[in-house]
């Protein structure tokens, strides 16, 4: 580490972020150029920026070592837990610095240094805290941050969610039902009429609405055990990562399982910690959100691999991308993004699955991909 932080960068950087500041530009984009500028004006091997909500933060911008920590819930007290996030030989030293929002505080803003940097000094503080006081008056111009809004009060919410639950499920039911009834009166009525390779295309069509009919229901009644409280049996324990991605694979309906490349799956990966039947609702449901924003036919590729302290996975499309204020808005109940080809559905799939991977003590996030597309990143603890 240089014994003073690099002003040159740190100038730079601020008449960047101000510009676009003042340009009424201030969602998340921004935020993580302040976080990005945090690490390279102090010559830090990563920060991060958790966002604090009444009960919990999350951390919402990342670089460098700090990357994989993207979409983690921290629980409170967030400081603490925060503090020990890298907990790491090599990295030793961690500076952090509120964000002051009015008299509320923002989130965190955090940096970390390797043993060779030596610890930081009083300089690097107070650039630190400059940058915290700048991410406080991205908050402050309220453009798309908090990027986690306000909840509602309590009865309201719960009678918004009731209107939606009549209204997505009277929806959501109708398609499969209506297709399945339609070609089993058919065979009832016709069957006689109808050759063979029409009997046995009306029962595949009705096989493959009855499994989306099936996962349909499942993600109803998680929305619902999750509303109100009952979470059910969640049992836990190491299981093979790789062998749970491959067997949730060969369950995906057949024309989207055609889109699938199983590109990096390393049969050597150590054991994941969590619920092993989850995985195919998570891959489902991530893999079905990739083939909605994406074109038909182009690939949908899994990978996976590992770090010190977790196992990954990733879903990967070649689609239009999200918007980087819409990646943790995606995660919200009934919330949705036009697809641009297919109807855009309940808006549970994400939801859900952030629910059962916080549960297993994991995280998941959205990016865009380089070169277009978006990337979905589950994050499972090692056993």
């Amino acid at each position: 580490m240089p014994d003073r932080p690099d002003y040159a960068a740190l100038t730079r950087g601020q008449v960047a972020v101000l510009h676009r500041v003042n340009s009424g530009d201030a969602g998340l984009s921004v935020l993580q150029q302040l976080v990005r500028l945090a690490e390279e004006a102090l010559g830090a091997r990563g920060a991060l920026f958790a966002e604090f909500a009444e009960d919990h933060a999350r951390i919402i911008a990342v670089t460098g070592v700090c990357t994989p920590a993207l979409g983690r819930r921290v629980e409170q007290p967030a400081d603490d837990e925060l503090t020990g996030l890298l907990d790491d030989g090599e990295l030793p030293y961690m500076l952090g610095a509120p964000c002051p929002q009015g008299s509320r505080t923002a989130g965190s803003l955090r940096v970390w240094f390797d043993t060779a940097a030596g610890e930081p000094g009083p300089e690097h503080r107070a650039v630190l805290d400059l940058l915290a006081r700048l991410v406080g008056r991205l908050y402050a111009a309220g453009a798309g941050l908090p990027a986690h809004g306000e909840p509602a009060p309590e009865e309201a919410r719960r009678e918004a969610d009731r209107d939606l639950w009549v209204a997505v499920t009277s929806h959501e039911l109708r398609t499969p039902v209506t297709v399945i009834k339609g070609y089993a009166d058919t065979l009832t009525n016709h069957w006689d009429s109808v050759d063979e390779p029409g009997r046995r295309e009306a029962v595949r069509v009705i096989g493959t609405r009855a499994g989306e009919l099936a996962r349909l229901v499942d993600r109803l009644l998680s929305a619902a055990s999750e509303e109100d409280g009952s979470v059910g049996a969640f049992p836990t324990g190491p299981f093979d990562l790789v062998e749970a991605l491959r067997a949730a694979a060969a369950e995906i309906p057949g024309d989207l399982r055609g889109r699938l490349l199983l590109a990096d799956l390393p049969a050597d990966l150590p054991k994941a910690y969590g619920n092993r039947n989850s995985i195919a609702t998570i891959l489902t449901e991530l893999v079905t959100n990739a083939e909605k924003y994406s074109e038909p036919e182009t690939t949908v590729e899994v990978c996976a691999g590992a770090d010190d302290d977790t196992l990954r996975f990733r879903v990967s499309d070649l689609g239009a991308g999200i918007a980087p204020e819409h990646v943790e808005h995606a995660f919200d109940r009934y919330w949705q993004a036009d697809s641009g080809h297919h109807r855009a559905g309940a808006g549970l799939g994400l939801y859900l699955v952030r629910r059962l991977v916080e549960r297993q003590n994991g995280w998941v996030s959205l990016r865009p991909r380089e070169g277009g597309g978006t990337v979905a990143e589950v994050r499972l603890p090692r056993a």
